[in-house]
């Protein structure tokens, strides 16, 4: 994992994304910040899992079926799968090591 602090790389209200193999953060101080890391190493575990690029094509496609299911944009983020179980285990140091392959598909 390499990370880039920029706080001009990500739209106004993204604190950080993961973008396997990197993880762009906007503030420098979030790199000490164990569970908004943890969040995002369970985000880059999912895309290697999903060799990349289809795990942002079921991102996009999956958030597209919550916005119209909701009908508003936060909680059609936050009921993403990966998203939910990114949420569910963030505060957990020890979720990646012991994490099955696949974990998200729990979550849909």
């Amino acid at each position: 994992m390499f990370v880039i602090i920029n706080r001009f790389l990500l739209p106004k209200k993204f604190a950080g994304i993961a973008l396997w193999p990197f993880l762009i953060i906007k503030d420098k101080a979030l790199k000490a910040d164990f569970i908004f890391m943890n969040h995002e190493c369970i985000h880059l575990r999912q895309q290697i899992e999903l060799l990349v690029i289809p795990f942002y094509l079921w991102y996009i496609i999956e958030y597209g079926i919550r916005l119209l299911q909701y009908r508003n944009r936060y909680m059609a983020y936050r009921n993403i799968s990966f998203e939910r179980e990114a949420y569910t285990n963030e505060n957990d140091p020890n979720y990646i090591g012991q994490r099955s392959f696949c974990s998200f598909l729990k979550f849909i």
